[in-house]
Parts: C-alpha cells; structure tokens; sequence
C-alpha cells in the first residue's frame, strides 16, 4: 500500500499487537527486536534504504532471502537460528496482513511464503563429572574467579537457561533464604528448583561478602550492572583453557553456556530420574523436547543393547566364493 511505512507498522507491531493485545514475554521482544534490527541494518548496507522512510513494499520476499542468506554466510547462523528469525519476520507480516488486508503489497505478502530451512538435529552435548569439575576448580580466587564460580555452579544445579540466571536479583535468594530458586523462564512459565546445601552457602556467603542490595543483580560484572551473556561466554572461553590441562577432552569440545544445562538434564536422566520429572524441572513447554536427552544418552543405548544377546554362529561361505569379495564383506 502506498504510502504505509514500515517503520510506522513496526511500531504498531511491537508497541501494541506484541505488547498490548498477544502481552508476550519480554523475552520473545528481545529476540523479535534482536531480528528487526539485523534486518533493517542490512538493508541499510544491501539496498542503501532508509528503514525510517522507506515504505512496507521495503520488505520482500526477495530481500528477506538475502538477509536470511547473510545471516548463514557472513554472521555464521546456523538453520535454527535462521529459522528462528524467520519466524519473527513471519509473524510481523502476518500482523500487517490482518492490519492492511488486500492493501499489503504483494511482495510483502510473498514472504510467508518463504519456507523453513530443514536440518539435521545435532547431538545434544554435555560434560562429564570430570570435565564439570575441571572447569569450576579453574575460576581463580578472585572476586571475578569466586562469582563466576557460583554462576556455572547455579547453571548445573538448577539446569536453568542462562538468560535464567543472569535475570536473578538478590532478592529473589532473600525471599527464599538461598534455599531454591523461582526461575521465570520462556513463555514467562514459572518454576521452583532446590538448591544443594554447598550451593545455599555459596549464595549467602557471596551476598554477604560484597554487601548486595536487594535490588541489585545477583551476578554483577565490575560496575555492578548485570552481567551480559557474550561476557559470560568470554569468561566461559578462559576457563575452559585452563580447565584443559586437568580435562585434555575439554580442547576437542563446543562448550558454552547452554551445555550446562544439557549437562544437569543428563546427569539427572543417568541417575535414574523419569523424563517426565526432568521436564518439570527444566521447564520444558513441550515434554518432547526431554526425550533429546535419552536420544543422546549412548551409555543408556548400550546397557539396553546389553539386554539381548547378539545372534550366534557365522554365515557359511562356500569354498569358491572370492577372496576379493570376502574381503569387502569383512571391512
């Protein structure tokens, strides 16, 4: 339609469909806001547009292929990734159709027509007791070494999302007096973990020995201000450096926050507790989602496989059959 800007759509998208009328959780504004900016950005870049000026025709079936393209080739996106920011540019043009109905430009229309991009699901990974326990023995004791120690130790005893922890204020160990956790996690879903009793002690003795505020981040970085997930993974990154010289396995792995989480589902599946608690417990929306870790579990297979006994004797070869082709039938 001409004449509509896509700037004035967008606000309307973000400030009263996603708000207002769907009140989605902050969370899924960070992600839909994360996507809208790399997009108008790269429009700026590819097509020397004016996302301020430019009308909705600006957004095309076209162009949003480009900038999908762009996220795998330059950034490095994975398909989840790029599937994930389709969603969101999906869900805007939808809104603009139900707002603008036959005046949508049809270029525009066209996106959601674009499909999702099919990939193989990855093995779920996850660290062994020796490898978690390298890592936590190499944060230095220093007052960055002491809070990043608490913060991947809270990762594997509550096997929340990082962005879980990283949200926490003192407060909400204060209301509990450090003995669980209320995690708010996707879909502002709730839930409540326990803490271990060394865990418990970490928590009072770190709000005690740098006097916290309530109101303050649990995890601050140096100016006080909440720790930000790309410092994390920095932090992350010098750890598990040094954690390699106890744990050489360490070198050969993709390590980052979210394996901890991976790691507690793991554990809690090999210590014998039923999927569907450690649903619950992670706050899966759907329990399928649970059903990854048994899937990635090779020890689980093999002691199933153990169960049954291996078919006995061997095939009888005749005494002419090729020695060439028997070769090939061993390898």
């Amino acid at each position: 339609m001409k004449g509509v800007l896509l700037a004035e759509v967008l606000t309307r998208f973000f400030t009263e469909h996603l708000r207002q009328h769907r009140n989605v959780s902050p969370h899924t504004i960070c992600a839909y806001r994360d996507t809208f900016r790399l997009l108008l950005l790269f429009f700026k870049r590819a097509y020397r547009a004016k996302p301020a000026t430019s009308e909705l025709s600006l957004l095309s079936s076209e162009r949003v292929l480009a900038f999908l393209d762009h996220l795998e080739r330059s950034r490095g996106n994975s398909c989840r990734s790029r599937n994930a920011r389709l969603a969101a540019i999906r869900s805007f043009v939808n809104y603009a159709q139900d707002l603008l109905g036959p005046d949508l430009p049809e270029t525009t229309r066209r996106v959601l027509s674009l499909p999702r991009k099919r990939h193989t699901t990855q093995v779920l990974g996850f660290l062994t007791q020796a490898e978690l326990r390298a890592i936590l023995d190499a944060t230095p004791d220093t007052w960055t070494g002491k809070r990043d120690h608490l913060l991947f130790l809270l990762l594997y005893n509550t096997g929340a999302r990082i962005s879980e922890i990283l949200d926490l204020r003192v407060r909400d160990l204060l209301a509990t007096d450090c003995r669980h956790l209320a995690l708010r996690g996707k879909g502002r879903k709730e839930r409540t973990v326990p803490l271990w009793r060394s865990t418990q002690r970490r928590v009072r003795h770190w709000i005690n020995e740098n006097n916290l505020a309530p109101e303050a981040p649990l995890l601050p970085n140096r100016l006080g201000q909440r720790i930000s997930r790309s410092g994390v993974a920095w932090q992350l990154r010098q750890l598990i450096r040094r954690a390699a010289d106890l744990s050489p396995s360490l070198r050969q792995r993709r390590i980052s926050p979210h394996t901890f989480r991976h790691t507690t589902a793991m554990h809690l599946l090999q210590g014998g507790v039923a999927p569907e608690i450690i649903s619950l417990w992670l706050g899966h929306e759907n329990p399928n989602t649970t059903h990854l870790y048994v899937e990635a579990d090779l020890d689980m297979k093999k002691k199933a496989l153990g169960a049954i006994a291996a078919p006995s004797g061997k095939r009888r070869q005749s005494a002419d059959e090729d020695t060439i082709i028997r070769f090939l039938q061993e390898l």
